[in-house]
């Protein structure tokens, strides 16, 4: 017996920034994927988080244009605005 399996796949969401850089925490909450700062800081302390395919547990881990976030429920891309 076969079983067909389709993985959905997870929204990707664009942050746009006109800075150098922007840290890890401000990123999650310009792109509305946490609630609070204080929320930010729970999620990347637990590893819940991954830069660049990697788990981070820096919150204020300096993010770049083309850097990627990593979450359960979706992706984010820093782009430059």
């Amino acid at each position: 017996m076969k079983i067909n399996v389709r993985v959905k796949e997870k929204p990707v969401k664009e942050i746009f920034i006109d800075t150098e850089f922007i840290r890890l925490d401000s990123a999650l909450k310009l792109a509305d994927a946490v609630q609070s700062g204080g929320h930010a800081k729970v999620i990347i302390q637990d590893g819940e988080i991954k830069v660049n395919g990697e788990v981070c547990t820096q919150r204020g881990k300096k993010l770049h244009v083309g850097d990627t976030i990593g979450m359960s429920f979706m992706n984010i891309v820093v782009k430059e605005k």
